[in-house]
């Protein structure tokens, strides 16, 4: 039997509109079934189980990702006291004057007059200068 190329090119045309609309149709019927079985009551335990692996994974990244994030913001800011310390040298102060309560008052107070109440959170008692920039005739592009 020899088959022609026209009689080849219908049983190709045939071939692919029968498996086109039958993909369709079981697709569809199959798509309808999953979606009544997945909002029935029944899918419920189902579901929990077929998914717990993925929330599983999701709760372990998040609890990594917010260790990570512990770890970094904590050490960030010890780091940052630590270099407030040092620069003032409060910590040394503090430590020297630990056992006379006399001597860590008189510390303090050479400490906010020293110009360390900024760092202290203590407000400073005057300002002193003014608020106003100062000027100078204008000679050429800058000032002299």
């Amino acid at each position: 039997m020899v088959i022609t190329a026209l009689e080849l090119l219908g049983y190709l045309i045939a071939w692919s509109l029968f498996y086109f609309v039958f993909a369709s149709y079981v697709a569809r019927l199959s798509k309808d079934a999953w979606v009544e079985w997945a909002k029935s009551t029944e899918s419920d335990e189902d579901l929990l189980i077929i998914l717990d692996p993925v929330v599983n994974e999701i709760e372990d990244r998040m609890h990594e990702k917010l260790e990570t994030f512990q770890a970094s913001f904590f050490g960030s800011l010890g780091a940052a006291s630590k270099k407030i310390d040092e620069a003032t040298g409060q910590s040394t102060i503090k430590a020297i004057t630990r056992e006379s309560p006399i001597m860590g008052f008189v510390a303090d107070m050479l400490m906010k007059r020293g110009g360390l109440g900024s760092l202290l959170n203590v407000p400073e008692s005057a300002n002193k200068g003014s608020n106003k920039p100062e000027t100078g005739p204008k000679l050429g592009l800058g000032r002299v």
